[in-house]
């Protein structure tokens, strides 16, 4: 089994130019290779300062010095590491140097960018200290709670989950994990009722409680799911939920829902947000879903944001894509916990889905056992993809099938703007079936896909009278920047309807799900939060017939089919993202792809380098590490 380190190998061999700088830096690596020359730093200095830089941009937050090069070298020899630890530009933690007036930092056998080790130090340090404070509960819940809490039921396949709800009362960091169908949100509803009711004994006062995620298509998913499960736990099992909680669950539904950005008061692109250490977030509970698509620097402010006794709920599959940021916190989270276990880690493994028949699909995947991949997937759905003939004739055929869901909801019959019920169906129809690729650009990423389905769809005669213009009954568009004054934000997918308005001509508006941040999102049904917008105001957008498998984290779709490039060099083909684009269908997943590229992507596993999962299990305050 080979572990592939995200974007470029570190190298200089066969790479350098005039300068002796190698092909693969970005600009902004040069820029910071002259910076260093120009600050009296010496040639290793600038070179490895220039490669942390790189590595940065690929997602690690540290550089490791004992990587080989090309050549199979080390990245620094001995005299050349000696000069790195003896820069008047590097700070030397593990010679008691503090690093905060130094640019860089060498850490052991690793040399960070500033703001990293900074950010590793202050993200550990808050970790630690909040598994410290794990406590006595003064409500503790017994069998009889939860039993209630779970309408009675007592299935040895609940076991896990109401560890996890028994578990989370008293602590200050509670972690849940799993895979898709294991009933993660379930999980955390009854965990809130619990951490409410605790949080009602110990100060009289039910919680402030917020909800985030990452982006805002998954904390409106998550609103949504909680808002379900509520309805489940008043009206359905052997035993309805008792009165007893029903004052902590209207405390649940009166939890907004946001991005995290939006959650910590976001300053833009003037930096900073409006909670931090020194204006604390007024939340006693705080719950963010899809925690794998958290970088380190959104975590470090997260933590910093929060009240030393506010409690923190991560929740996530760290088995997923990392954030497209810094570092993969969440893997990293989950290993130290799995490493030193006390009770705040729930990794959550039982399917609760009707159609089981994709759980061993995702297992194979997520173990990278290939054998058991071709046994569970089965030959009927995968599809050799080797060129682009082969590939248009696919998205042919995908395009035929959107065109038969969106016949099959009368997209092209204006619908009167309050009819919800018919706004929804059409809605629905962007979680049929979607095509998800490993790439964005190229013959075989997710825009080139996206635009020939387009031209397929626009091909059916029932939109003929929309020829020639850019909207059309049955567009799907994903929203690409924020737009705060709409509550549009980036990610957020919404189709092109065909409205009456009782004016006589029926207008073309895009219909979006609820906005993640609109007060007490949980309480609007999706009916009643349908958003309609005039195609012309809307923030940039692109077709959203196919996305990257990176945009599709925090949703799921009936079918999914996933796209992989037939290049088996490429550095995508690795066992999160196809493990993340399979796990996001909920009936049925095709795989596009050549056998060389499927076994390369199951056999290769990305890894970030950092030493954030160490820090967490070892770190203390009288060590050298400390920015203070």
């Amino acid at each position: 089994m080979s572990a592939h380190i995200a974007g470029e190998r570190f190298g200089f061999a066969g790479q350098a130019r005039a300068n002796g700088c190698p092909d693969a830096w970005r600009d902004l690596d040069h820029a910071v290779w002259r910076w260093v020359i120009a600050h009296g730093g010496d040639a290793a200095t600038a070179h490895a300062a220039a490669w942390a830089s790189h590595a940065e941009g690929q997602g690690h937050s540290a550089l490791p010095l004992s990587l080989p090069d090309a050549a199979g070298r080390p990245l620094l020899d001995q005299a050349q590491r000696e000069a790195l630890a003896r820069s008047p530009l590097v700070a030397n933690v593990a010679a008691g140097e503090r690093a905060g007036g130094r640019p860089f930092v060498f850490d052991g056998d690793h040399l960070y960018l500033l703001r990293n080790h900074r950010a590793e130090v202050e993200v550990a340090q808050a970790l630690r200290a909040r598994r410290a404070a794990a406590h006595a509960p003064c409500r503790p819940l017994g069998d009889d709670d939860l039993r209630a809490l779970f309408n009675g039921s007592w299935q040895d396949a609940e076991e896990r989950q109401r560890a996890a709800v028994r578990q989370a009362v008293g602590r200050r960091l509670m972690v849940l994990t799993g895979g898709p169908g294991t009933g993660k949100t379930t999980t955390v509803l009854r965990m809130l009722l619990g951490l409410s009711r605790e949080h009602h004994a110990a100060t009289g006062r039910l919680p402030q409680l917020r909800i985030a995620a990452p982006t805002g298509k998954a904390a409106q998913r998550l609103a949504e799911s909680l808002r379900q499960g509520a309805e489940r736990l008043h009206h359905a099992g052997a035993t309805p939920l008792g009165r007893e909680w029903a004052t902590h669950m209207d405390a649940v539904l009166a939890a907004d829902a946001a991005t995290v950005h939006r959650l910590l008061g976001s300053r833009g692109r003037h930096g900073g947000y409006a909670f931090h250490a020194g204006e604390p977030l007024p939340a006693d509970i705080v719950v963010v879903d899809e925690a794998s698509m958290l970088d380190l620097g959104l975590l470090r402010a997260l933590l910093a944001a929060l009240r030393d006794d506010a409690v923190l709920v991560l929740v996530g599959d760290a088995d997923q894509l990392t954030s497209v940021g810094t570092g993969s916190v969440m893997m990293d989270v989950v290993q130290a916990l799995e490493d030193d276990p006390r009770d705040d880690l729930v990794r959550l493994s039982h399917c609760f889905r009707a159609d089981v028949a994709l759980v061993p699909i995702n297992e194979a995947v997520r173990a990278g056992d290939v054998a058991a991949f071709d046994i569970a997937i089965g030959a009927a759905t995968v599809h050799a993809v080797p060129d682009v003939v082969t590939l248009r004739r696919r998205l042919s055929a995908w395009a035929r099938n959107l065109q038969a869901a969106l016949e099959a909801v009368a997209i092209t019959t204006p619908v009167a703007v309050n009819d919800q019920r018919a706004l929804a169906a059409r809605l629905a129809v962007l979680h049929r079936q979607q095509l998800l690729c490993a790439q964005r650009e190229g013959p075989f990423g997710a825009t080139q896909a996206a635009e020939t389905i387009a031209v397929r769809l626009r091909a059916w005669e029932a939109l003929a009278p929309w020829s020639g213009g850019a909207w059309y009954p049955g567009r799907c568009v994903m929203v690409t920047r924020n737009d705060h004054a709409a509550r549009l934000y980036n990610g957020d997918v919404g189709v092109c309807v065909l409205v009456d308005n009782g004016a006589g001509k029926p207008l073309l508006q895009v219909a979006f799900e609820p906005a993640p941040d609109a007060s007490s999102a949980i309480r609007e049904t999706t009916a009643a939060g349908l958003r309609l917008l005039d195609p012309t105001t809307l923030p940039p957008h692109e077709d959203a017939f196919a996305l990257t498998v990176h945009k599709s984290q925090g949703s799921e779709y009936d079918r999914v089919a996933v796209l992989l490039p037939p290049d088996p060099a490429s550095p995508l083909l690795v066992r999160q993202m196809l493990y993340t684009g399979l796990s996001r269908a909920r009936k049925s997943v095709e795989l596009w792809a050549v056998r060389e590229v499927t076994e390369k992507a199951l056999s290769t596993r990305l890894a970030r380098h950092g030493r954030l999962a160490e820090r967490i299990g070892s770190w203390t305050p009288s060590r050298p590490h400390s920015l203070q």
